[in-house]
């Protein structure tokens, strides 16, 4: 049974100024001058906390963790961040357009506690395979500074939408936050005091990480490290139902650099077909159109756009094909130099895909179809992974907007 439960978060104060300048998005996706922007935004933006700035001076007395803590303590001291007066669940809206059709759609769910359990209960399941390198990172920010600042981001099957109706409910009256995005998404957030029925409702549900597996292992570590600390047994999540008709999975586009002799078309086997489109235009066309019996992959060149297809085996999906027959066998790139990223690099959106091609000199981009929802729960809830950058969920979790404090 999934164990959520409503808490008392500290959030940002009006003494803190405007909350547009001091929540971020989630630390894995603060390029080098996203941060720069951030720091400058305000004295108070939480990337000064979550990825702070790291010094040629620093030793371990004084370093990026021992300032985050500091910070941290400085701004509830100062009251900049305020723990709200009663626990409770937070109802968080999101108004976005899709990237690539600019469909409008909202994504609603609610922050909560969530009780941190192993993947071998059968109640939390994952769907990609982590890196240790930011589980260390975020372990040290955890450690330092006791609290969480981003949400892990859960999905639970509901097809009646009952917890939906709920959050319905609770959103009549005036958001307590409502901000809007570098990417145009607009965030709001409002408090459920009476938590008892979503609480219930919640209860037989089982919980898929769509988005913070790296956090939530590090949450799982850090409650083996504290086994006595009743908090600690917690993480703050963000749950949103798989079937909410607001949830978006996009793609994440392949783009290849640096391969010695690439002459893809000649590995293409008897089975694949190769199209060829008129233009990108065409391409996306193809790729946005439904043809779930089909494997499609686009390839974008300096000169051409393609598509790949061929008839889908049963419970195939498009990304391990991509990085098992094509990568691995027609290109011979193994999984170390996936893990690594040797070759590849991830992008959100076919137009910045093939752009990355045809202004900025990459060899070759894949386009990709999404990811279906059901096919993810499917593999995910029978115990596989799937490769890293399998799905993207649009539009990511804002941080800073409740922070749970041990």
């Amino acid at each position: 049974m999934a164990n959520v439960k409503p808490f008392q978060p500290y959030r940002y104060s009006a003494k803190a100024g405007d909350p547009g300048k001091l929540i971020t998005q989630p630390y894995d996706k603060i390029s080098p001058p996203m941060q720069a922007r951030y720091l400058a935004a305000s004295p108070y933006n939480l990337v000064r906390v979550i990825l702070g700035e790291k010094r040629d001076s620093d030793i371990a007395a004084d370093n990026v963790y021992t300032r985050a803590a500091r910070y941290f303590e400085d701004w509830i001291q100062q009251g900049i961040l305020a723990q709200d007066p009663a626990p409770g669940f937070y109802a968080y809206f999101q108004d976005f357009e899709v990237p690539d059709t600019g469909e409008r759609l909202t994504r609603q769910g609610f922050i909560g506690l969530g009780k941190v359990e192993d993947y071998s209960a059968g109640i939390v399941y994952r769907h990609e395979q982590t890196l240790s390198g930011p589980k260390k990172d975020r372990l040290e920010v955890l450690r330092h500074t006791r609290a969480h600042f981003g949400q892990i981001f859960m999905l639970y099957p509901d097809r009646e939408g009952s917890v939906d109706q709920e959050l319905d409910q609770a959103t009549r009256g005036a958001p307590l936050l409502d901000v809007t995005d570098e990417y145009g998404a607009r965030h709001r957030l409002w408090a459920i005091p009476d938590a008892t029925r979503i609480q219930t409702l919640m209860q037989p549900m089982k919980l898929l990480i769509a988005d913070g597996h790296h956090r939530y292992e590090t949450a799982l570590n850090y409650r083996n490290e504290h086994p006595d600390d009743p908090a600690a047994q917690y993480v703050m999540m963000t749950f949103v139902n798989m079937y909410s008709p607001g949830l978006k999975i996009l793609a994440t586009h392949r783009v290849l650099r640096n391969l010695q002799g690439l002459d893809l078309l000649s590995k293409v086997t008897s089975e694949w077909s190769v199209k060829k489109a008129t233009s990108l235009t065409e391409l996306k066309r193809e790729l946005n159109s439904a043809a779930p019996q089909t494997v499609r992959i686009g390839i974008v060149t300096a000169s051409e756009a393609l598509l790949l297809s061929r008839p889908r085996k049963e419970g195939e999906l498009d990304v391990p094909v991509l990085h098992q027959e094509i990568l691995g066998k027609w290109l011979g790139i193994g999984e170390d130099a996936v893990r690594e990223e040797k070759y590849i690099q991830y992008v959100r959106g076919m137009d910045a895909a093939a752009a990355e091609v045809r202004e900025r000199g990459a060899q070759v981009a894949f386009l990709l179809d999404p990811t279906p929802i059901d096919d993810m729960a499917r593999v995910a809830f029978a115990g596989g992974v799937m490769p890293q950058k399998s799905t993207d969920f649009y539009p990511k979790l804002l941080t800073g907007v409740t922070i749970y404090r041990l």
